[in-house]
């Protein structure tokens, strides 16, 4: 059976986003939009809903493989899953994660690997975690002439060396320290800063010194933007229930509930009733 995908409101018609309409929004004051997933079919339904941005985060390693950090990814995954978002994304502009290892080890190979994610893709740009330790890379990868996105606050490539998921930029001094890693990120070429789990005050002093926008994520309401994982905020994630993450649908229950039921009937002989079958002769329906 052929299958295609619809893309309601999308087409070849919809007008990309882009990184300069990025940086116009918060200049503008309007919120960016933007949701992390990992394939054509939800690209595709949350471009149709409007997002301004889908990241196609390296979290993939535990979302969809299990893993319990993001440091198993590899240049290669990431490269399937932006390139399967492209196909879905007709307007929204799609970042892809640079995985750990891909950008720490030299500025030649972070270029190389930004290089062969974007050209392997067709995404927009990539983002890299970080602040001060990565700017000689950002500024490399920028005059190759790749856009980056920064991520500062909580980085989850480096879970490990911050003792766990713990919140960042708590006190005056730590909070400074953002502000200055933003504007170095910012003077290296960056057209956006995401911002994870870190103190409301802290993202407000970001985002008001910064001339790019920030994407919080547990980070207040101050942020340019915000973004959440596609399954956390669908409840398809169950076990995952962080402070700041509000569940606006619940599908693993409901996805649960439908494989409960269709269980139910192919046991009891309900499922596949007549209409659901072919006749011997006649037209062969929707394509097999």
């Amino acid at each position: 059976m052929t299958r295609t995908m619809s893309v309601p409101g999308g087409g070849s018609g919809a007008r990309k986003v882009t990184t300069f309409d990025l940086v116009e929004m918060k200049a503008r004051g309007e919120k960016i939009v933007a949701i992390t997933a990992y394939d054509a079919l939800f690209a595709s339904l949350v471009d149709a809903a409007g997002v301004d941005l889908i990241l196609v985060g390296d979290s993939l390693a535990s979302v969809l493989c299990g893993e319990e950090t993001t440091l198993s990814a590899t240049v290669e995954q990431m490269t399937y899953h932006g390139r399967i978002v492209v196909r879905g994304a007709s307007r929204a502009f799609v970042v892809v994660d640079m995985p750990f290892l891909s950008y720490q080890v030299s500025v030649t190979e972070a270029v190389r690997n930004a290089g062969n994610i974007l050209k392997g893709t067709g995404a927009g740009a990539v983002k890299l975690e970080g602040g001060f330790e990565v700017v000689d890379a950002v500024k490399a990868i920028v005059r190759a002439g790749i856009p980056v996105m920064g991520h500062l606050g909580f980085t989850p490539q480096s879970v490990h060396a911050l003792g766990g998921h713990r919140i960042q930029g708590k006190g005056d001094e730590a909070a400074a320290r953002l502000v200055e890693e933003a504007l170095a990120l910012e003077a290296a070429g960056v057209f956006s800063i995401v911002l994870e789990l870190m103190p409301t005050v802290a993202a407000r002093r970001v985002t008001e010194a910064a001339s790019v926008p920030t994407v919080g994520i547990g980070a207040g309401p101050d942020c340019d933007g915000q973004v959440l994982v596609l399954h956390d905020m669908l409840g398809l994630n169950e076990g995952f229930a962080p402070r700041f993450l509000k569940r606006y649908a619940e599908l693993g229950k409901a996805a649960r509930e439908a494989v409960e039921r269709y269980a139910g009937e192919v046991r009891a002989g309900a499922y596949p009733a007549a209409e659901h079958g072919y006749e011997s002769a006649g037209p062969e329906g929707d394509g097999d």
